[in-house]
């Protein structure tokens, strides 16, 4: 998927838009693809305010591109602007943002509903990650963490807390998602749904 992002970066260019690179700031990702063009050939738009004061040289010839670990609901926020400032803005073909991305968002809004806290087990250096205790609060959780393992909770968390929701970055490994149930279920009467 970031080699789609590089490549349909490329085709903007080559058509001669200006293009937008919607991520963050110091990503690799973000990093990499602006590194591939030009300086100044790709401008960088990493909130919904930097969508709206965005001055392009021609208004009419802009293109965007997305990194692939960013917040589905952000990443619409975003577009929306453009769009709606920009209507013949070009798009990707296809959405960018990485299907195991989407899919664990998706699953984290429904779970955030009914949890009192959320366990996201990832890197605070994984955007992925670090995306989805953001969509945990905002769809619900009263509390949402990032830890690397069982290891890094800490167990003061669960004072009151009813029901909790596991979870992982899209590069954590399974049995991290494993131990850190199973230091759940060996400290609570915990049944797994």
């Amino acid at each position: 998927l970031v080699s789609k992002v590089h490549v349909e970066a490329q085709r903007h260019f080559d058509a001669g838009r200006e293009i937008v690179l919607i991520g963050h700031e110091g990503h690799p990702e973000v990093v990499g693809t602006m590194g591939q063009l030009p300086e100044g050939a790709v401008r960088l738009i990493e909130h919904v305010a930097d969508a709206e004061v965005f001055e392009p040289v021609d208004a009419a010839n802009v293109a965007f591109v997305t990194q692939t670990t960013l917040s589905v609901d952000d990443t619409a926020d975003i577009v929306a602007v453009l769009q709606r400032r920009f209507p013949g803005i070009a798009a990707p073909h296809k959405e960018d943002i990485c299907y195991a991305t989407t899919n664990r968002q998706d699953a984290v809004k429904a779970m955030a509903e009914q949890a009192d806290l959320v366990l996201v087990i990832g890197s605070p250096k994984s955007s992925n990650s670090v995306r989805l205790v953001e969509v945990a609060k905002r769809a619900g959780a009263r509390d949402a963490r990032l830890v690397g393992s069982a290891d890094d909770v800490d167990w003061s968390w669960f004072h009151s807390v009813r029901s909790v929701g596991v979870t992982a970055g899209a590069s954590a490994p399974e049995d991290l998602v494993e131990a850190l149930i199973a230091a759940i279920a060996a400290r609570f009467d915990a049944r797994v749904e």
